[in-house]
């Protein structure tokens, strides 16, 4: 059961990254600014969603690894704390700044910088969830070594 939660939880927290950050795109490019506006309350309102499926996605994801070690569980951790760092030092206040800017009409040059900056800081969260998606599929049909507290080696699933 906690697989199925945990691959639940990181493909809609996946999912959900890559739609707010597609959305941004296509409302910045194609459309007028009241869409872009229209997007960054969307994207503001739907961050306890989120928030909820990546705590769930790495408490299910920690639970799965405990006593195991191995070189793709590693990769996996490491990238985790970088995706969970930019969220909530970069993600989280800039989707908020930038909601209460859309929100103003303040269309400035301090919104496209801060835009600037979440949309690079997306494309990372976007591939690093990527990276650890492969992985974990990886792991769950037995193709990432990895070996539990007691040396045996095994798979997670």
């Amino acid at each position: 059961m906690k697989v199925l939660i945990h691959r639940a939880a990181a493909v809609g927290a996946f999912g959900m990254v890559l739609l707010f950050w597609s959305s941004t795109l296509v409302s910045e490019f194609f459309l007028d600014l009241h869409s872009v506006a229209i997007v960054k309350r969307a994207v503001a309102y739907a961050l306890p969603v989120l928030i909820v499926l990546l705590i769930t996605t790495g408490a299910t994801g920690a639970r799965l690894a405990t006593g195991r070690t191995g070189r793709l569980l590693g990769a996996k951790r490491r990238r985790m704390r970088v995706v969970a760092a930019t969220g909530m030092l970069v993600m989280l206040p800039a989707a908020l700044f930038l909601h209460a800017l859309a929100s103003r009409g303040s269309f400035d040059g301090r919104f496209y910088a801060i835009q600037a900056v979440e949309l690079i800081a997306g494309a990372s969260q976007i591939a690093l969830m990527a990276l650890n998606a492969r992985d974990g599929l990886r792991l769950s049909r037995g193709r990432g070594h990895i070996t539990t507290a007691h040396g045996a080696s095994g798979e997670t699933g």
